[in-house]
């Protein structure tokens, strides 16, 4: 989950979000609305514990047109966006730091290289693909443990109050902040990634809500302290409408030599974003092979168990999108298309208790039914806000959506032949 978005979002959203505490909010909120869906998620895994993702569980839910759809969103827009997100975020820390012109060519082969990088190394067994992601994700929490505990101790404080205030209210009901609240969600998508790799997981009932759980209580703390220090550390105005919030607040807590080093090692980090997504990302659509024809070539995986075809379709997809699209549109366009997928999913949580009396034996939905209301409450401001203040990226959002259907059709039209063809054969 730590990744891109809590490094560079908090640019965005000071540009209209003045109060430190709005801001505050907005992680809290987020991580809030983050541990509703885990905790309806890791029921529903401990239900249905297949890789997939979205895919699998609307497939069984609603129909498998639905899940069809959402297994469309995860390829398309779940991992090959974020894995662009963070390797062009690494990009632009990079460049900055080593003082590179961040619109040039070095921007975009810097990300291409590092996506390359990666994916080379998620070819290898699992067991290689395992370690490499324990040991960028545990070099991630350490960096930010780091930038923590040394910027309340060694910044110089801003002039600014954590303190609650009047208009602290109408800011948080606005749709700027619904808005900003996308970029947050985005910082937290991941809370739902074990979801997709549960046919890889030991023991998925007991382990996936451990994992769900557990992981987004702690990234929230981490967050909201993260952000806090940030505030505290660097201006407002220096930061606002920039990416790299990270390199600013470093220079302001370490010094200028310091905070190029610690820019450097937040860069590293990001790494663990782009692995943690090129690893479920694939899963997704080798699941989809097994089940749809036009997707059956996907379902083929080398020696060591991975699926191949897939990891590369989804670097070509990433390449794409690193070439064609800025940081903030691909913001905005994650932030909106992902949060119709997992929308109805919790909602499935309804329909699938009012249907299924059996109960998972290792888990329940903690506060059913207030945690789930609460995330589709949040999560249906917030689509509603957005379609509002940003149509362009949303319409491209649901136009992703409808080719889907396209997709399906044809699936649906090659079965048909595959029949037509053998039932003729055994005419004949």
């Amino acid at each position: 989950m730590i990744g891109t978005g809590v490094f560079t979002s908090l640019g965005y959203q000071v540009i209209d979000i003045q109060s430190p505490l709005a801001v505050l909010a907005l992680w809290i909120i987020g991580g809030l609305v983050a541990l509703c869906g885990a905790l309806v998620y890791a029921e529903l895994g401990a239900r249905m514990p297949r890789s997939g993702g979205e895919y699998h569980m609307l497939s069984r839910i609603y129909h498998p047109v639905i899940g069809f759809l959402a297994g469309f969103i995860s390829i398309a827009v779940g991992f090959a966006a974020p894995v662009a997100a963070a390797a062009i975020a690494m990009s632009s820390y990079l460049t900055s730091v080593l003082g590179l012109n961040t619109h040039g060519p070095w921007m975009t082969s810097i990300a291409v290289i590092a996506v390359m990088a990666v994916t080379f190394i998620h070819l290898f067994p699992l067991r290689t693909i395992g370690l490499f992601q324990i040991l960028v994700t545990t070099l991630k929490v350490i960096l930010v443990l780091l930038f923590i505990l040394f910027g309340f101790a060694l910044a110089t404080p801003q002039p600014i109050s954590f303190a609650y205030s009047p208009a602290v209210v109408p800011e948080i009901l606005s749709s700027e902040f619904a808005v900003s609240l996308v970029y947050v969600m985005y910082a937290y998508s991941g809370w739902n990634a074990a979801i997709y790799i549960a046919s890889e997981i030991h023991e998925p009932r007991r382990n996936l809500p451990i994992a769900l759980i557990g992981g987004t209580s702690a990234v929230m703390l981490l967050y909201t302290l993260l952000n806090a220090v940030f505030l505290y550390s660097a201006p407002i105005s220096e930061m606002a409408g920039q990416t790299e919030v990270g390199y600013i607040a470093a220079r302001h807590i370490f010094g200028e030599t310091a905070g190029v080093a610690m820019s450097l090692l937040i860069a590293f980090g990001l790494i663990s974003t782009i692995s943690a997504m090129t690893w479920a990302g694939p899963r997704v659509l080798q699941t989809m092979g097994e089940d749809y024809a036009i997707f059956a070539a996907f379902q083929r995986a080398n020696r060591n168990g991975v699926p191949y075809l897939a990891l590369l379709f989804q670097f070509v997809v990433v390449c794409y999108l690193i070439l064609s699209s800025s940081f903030e549109a691909i913001l905005i366009y994650i932030g909106f298309t992902l949060s119709l997928s997992v929308f109805l999913t919790v909602i499935g949580l309804f329909i699938v208790r009012a249907r299924d009396q059996q109960r998972p034996q290792h888990y329940l939905t903690w506060g059913y039914p207030w945690t789930p209301l609460i995330f589709l409450i949040i999560t249906g401001w917030m689509l509603v806000f957005l379609l509002w203040e940003k149509p362009i990226e949303s319409i491209v959002g649901l136009a992703t959506v409808l080719s889907g259907l396209l997709l399906y059709a044809w699936n649906s039209h090659l079965n048909s032949r595959m029949t037509r063809r053998v039932a003729a054969a055994l005419t004949d």
